[in-house]
């Protein structure tokens, strides 16, 4: 029941998210065909265009957490027995759940800051700009906690330890890899060439 809740929510996300860029695309293509083409253009896209993408990249981060999708290396954890990899994953669970306490509280100090700072533009606050820092810090912390739970609990399969996930092009080129190796690799015929078809 958790789970299909976690997934709704990173689906809304994902809605928020091409929500996002989609109003980004028409503020700065509008900007530019109103400035090319009557000499005008929207006062405030800059700045909206700025903030939209902002939330977007942080909440893209807590969808892509979520997911397993970020940036690492298995190259020593993989090669770990199964209690060095649930060690490894569980120190690696509290160093970043430590990093995110400390994001959320200087993300939270820098909203109460700027919540009465007024943008130039829209004049909106700019405590707007620093809350994505804490809607990412809040998200990341509870699937940090679950993540660690489950880890702690045995609820993670063995193979699931490894939470790196490999990219397409890294499995592309591990295929070529092979192929390259399996075809310069001697064949069963080792008489030589003169001596074939005689």
């Amino acid at each position: 029941m958790l789970d299909a809740a976690i997934d709704r929510f990173c689906r809304a996300i994902d809605v928020l998210i091409a929500a996002a860029l989609a109003v980004m695309v028409v503020l700065v293509f509008g900007n530019v065909v109103l400035r090319y083409a009557f000499n005008s253009g929207i006062a405030a896209s800059e700045e909206l265009s700025r903030w939209l993408f902002v939330w977007l990249c942080f909440m893209g981060a807590v969808a892509a957490l979520k997911d397993g999708g970020h940036l690492g290396t298995d190259m020593l954890v993989a090669r770990l027995p199964v209690a060095g990899k649930k060690l490894c994953l569980v120190l690696g669970h509290l160093l970043m759940l430590y990093v995110t306490w400390l994001f959320l509280d200087g993300s939270w100090q820098q909203a109460r800051i700027n919540m009465d700072v007024e943008a130039p533009v829209t004049g909106a606050p700019v405590a707007i700009f620093y809350a994505t820092g804490v809607f990412f810090s809040l998200c990341a912390g509870v699937l940090l906690l679950l993540q660690l739970v489950r880890v702690l609990t045995g609820r993670v399969a063995d193979d699931a330890l490894v939470m790196v996930k490999e990219s397409e092009e890294q499995a592309e080129l591990e295929s070529l890899q092979a192929e390259l190796a399996r075809a310069e690799a001697p064949s069963d015929d080792t008489r030589p060439p003169s001596a074939i078809g005689r």
